[in-house]
């Protein structure tokens, strides 16, 4: 295993204990959004998910769902194949609208949002597929992160002088950064379709992490991983966290990885939530157990 000096600081995360209090208090500011709720601990429910149903025709996908996400925290959502885990990752990020129920982020409420209204407002997210540009570089991937960042108009873009070219020259260094972040600066310059599929997820990670987003959605980001790449996306994730301070909500099937880097841990089947608080707390569910063993119903 390669030695990382990301991360480093950090090699475990510990676990929040108790459950929290994702209500919104009555009144809200000037702007008219609801303020940020302190928790019992200090930190402000970043995202909250309150009583979210999601349905394709006759089938119920998501059912009645409420969760919240602490800002700084390592969020976990697990569950069985088909528990409606990346559906609520969808709902979130607004490639789905929920037909129930209200999602509020960073103090303001909202039942509709685009995807790219939902990264604008500082979401970001990774697929279970990779989802690269397989013909760019590794370098040109990333930076495609930045294109939210970047305000010069089409015209100077063009031209490629000038101030175009000086914040080209800021978000690269930014770039730069992240890449030596993730180990990847000796496939910089290689087209990602080449790559091995372990540095694919890396490459992805690289592309989302240059939003600067305020919540990361990971999208089992250590699928199909051997050992040795699931520690070393583990260290990035904690590192990602410790040192970028950027709240990450995750879905992983790999309980021992959910079990050492979530604060806590929310447990969907077949679309509704059957656990939800400190992982060592719900993996000693009985409810939570049946479900993994698929107990007869």
């Amino acid at each position: 295993m390669t030695t990382a000096t990301a991360g480093d600081s950090k090699t475990e995360v510990s676990t929040t204990a108790g459950s929290t209090n994702g209500s919104i208090p009555d009144g809200s500011t000037t702007d008219g959004s609801i303020p940020d709720v302190a928790t019992s601990d200090g930190k402000a429910t970043l995202l909250s998910v309150e009583n979210v149903t999601l349905s394709f025709g006759g089938v119920k996908a998501i059912e009645d769902i409420s969760f919240d996400i602490l800002e700084g925290e390592i969020r976990a959502i697990i569950g069985p194949n088909g528990a409606g885990k990346t559906s609520m990752l969808n709902v979130i990020n607004g490639f789905y609208h929920p037909q129930q129920g209200t999602i509020t982020f960073r103090g303001k409420p909202r039942r509709r949002m685009r995807p790219y209204e939902a990264a604008a407002s500082g979401i970001a997210r990774t697929f279970q597929n990779v989802a690269l540009f397989k013909g760019m570089s590794t370098l040109d991937n990333v930076m495609s992160g930045r294109s939210l960042k970047m305000h010069r108009g089409l015209f100077w873009q063009m031209l490629h002088v000038g101030p175009a070219r000086r914040e080209e020259i800021e978000h690269r260094q930014r770039v730069e950064e992240i890449i030596d972040f993730l180990e990847i600066a000796h496939i910089r310059k290689q087209p990602v379709g080449k790559l091995p599929y372990g540095l694919q997820k890396r490459v992805e990670l690289g592309r989302a992490m240059a939003m600067e987003p305020d919540l990361l959605l990971l999208d089992e980001p250590m699928a199909g991983m051997n050992l040795e790449e699931k520690e070393d996306m583990s260290r990035y994730i904690i590192g990602l966290n410790d040192e970028f301070r950027t709240t990450i909500a995750l879905i992983e099937h790999d309980m021992g990885v959910v079990m050492d880097l979530a604060d806590r841990v929310v447990v969907l089947d077949y679309g509704r939530k059957i656990g939800d608080g400190p992982p060592e707390e719900v993996q000693q569910s009985q409810q939570v157990i049946d479900a993994y063993l698929g107990v007869a119903r």
